[in-house]
C-alpha cells in the first residue's frame, strides 16, 4: 500500500525541511523566535501537510491539506525573500526547489480534482 512517503512531493519537501534549518542556522541568534522560527515551521508545514492529507480517506480532504501545503510554499519563499534583503544569506537554489515542489503540489492537486 502505497502511503505519503512514496510521493516524490513529500521526499522533495523533507529536504526542504532541512536546507531551510541550515539556512536559518547561519541568521542572528535574536531572531532564533522571529523569522528563523517562521521559516522553519513554514519549511515543516509543507511535507507535514502532504502527510496528514495522504493519510485521509477521502480525494476531497487530500486536495484541501495540499492548498495548505501549497501556502506553506508561498509563505516560506516569501520570508525567505525577507531574509535576504534585509542582508541574510539566502542562496538561490533553495528558491528553485520550492518552485519545483510549489509545480509538484500544483500537478497533484489538478489530479485530486479529477478524481472528484
Amino acid at each position: 500500500m502505497k502511503t505519503h512517503k512514496d510521493l516524490d512531493v513529500w521526499k522533495l519537501s523533507m529536504e526542504l525541511v532541512k536546507e531551510a534549518y541550515l539556512v536559518t542556522g547561519s541568521f542572528p541568534k535574536e531572531e532564533i523566535y522571529g523569522i528563523t522560527s517562521q521559516i522553519r515551521r513554514s519549511a515543516v508545514s509543507i511535507p507535514s501537510n502532504i502527510a496528514e492529507g495522504a493519510a485521509g480517506n477521502s480525494n476531497k480532504k487530500f486536495t484541501q491539506f495540499l492548498y495548505i501545503a501549497l501556502g506553506s510554499c508561498s509563505e516560506l519563499e516569501t520570508q525567505l525573500m525577507i531574509s535576504r534583503e534585509i542582508g541574510f544569506v539566502v542562496k538561490e537554489e533553495i528558491f528553485s526547489k520550492i518552485n519545483r515542489i510549489g509545480q509538484m503540489i500544483t500537478g497533484l492537486i489538478k489530479r485530486q480534482k479529477t478524481r472528484l
